[in-house]
């Protein structure tokens, strides 16, 4: 199977740039960017990704970025406004999460 990219999230802590979330054939990876891996005093974007500089990979969408997701009324929001299936989690984090509660923020463009 190859590993070809569907759609890729970039992941900010604290508004500077920490790695590319992306979506599969295979699931999802994560990877912190080389340079922010590489400086012990950035935090990781949580406990369960700590830095480092190979890839994280997952059959399922990671469970911190799918606890960034709104839930409730307010996903229903977001869902309808955006005319995604709920169950999409990776569409939805890229709309739903770009100023996210917390350090942590994803975007559909890098800035």
């Amino acid at each position: 199977m190859t590993n070809e990219n569907f759609r890729m999230a970039y992941v900010y802590v604290r508004k500077t740039f920490a790695g590319i979330l992306k979506e599969t054939d295979e699931g999802y990876s994560f990877q912190y960017d080389n340079d922010y891996a590489s400086d012990s005093s950035n935090a990781p974007v949580s406990l369960t990704l700590p830095l480092q500089k190979e890839e994280y990979t997952s059959k399922w969408l990671f469970p911190f970025f799918d606890g960034l997701i709104p839930e409730g009324w307010l996903l229903d929001i977001v869902t309808h406004n955006w005319k995604l299936d709920y169950r999409d989690r990776f569409g939805i984090l890229l709309v739903a999460c770009k100023d996210a509660i917390g350090a942590v923020s994803i975007r559909s463009e890098k800035k």
